[in-house]
């Protein structure tokens, strides 16, 4: 259920329209958005490019990010390499791993 706004000038993100999933292994994260419903699909292949989500997790995604579309599921992937600060094990930062990151993507703007 969205919980959008109706007023058409308020800003709309990424949460109005989908859920993230997110996990680690070793140094890299990956991530998963799925609309909710697969009628959005399209503004999520459009929108989330490898590119935009890199620069959303800038200074926490130093390697490459690449992209997977699966019309099929409603649903863009990514794998983001050097994410981890060398990995969960071997990382200082307080609880910035994998999990984390699906609640940060969904404030990307629409």
């Amino acid at each position: 259920m969205s919980t959008a706004s109706t007023d058409p000038q308020a800003p709309r993100t990424l949460r109005d329209i989908a859920l993230a999933r997110s996990g680690d292994k070793g140094n890299r994260a990956t991530l998963s958005v799925i609309a909710l419903d697969p009628a959005d699909y399209p503004v999520l292949e459009r929108l989330l490019t490898a590119e935009r989500v890199r620069a959303h997790f800038a200074g926490v995604v130093h390697g490459p990010v690449r992209r997977y579309t699966l019309p099929g599921l409603a649903a863009v992937h990514f794998v983001m390499f050097d994410a981890l600060g060398g990995g969960v094990t071997r990382s200082l930062a307080l609880d910035a791993h994998g999990k984390t990151l699906s609640a940060a993507v969904l404030d990307l703007p629409l």
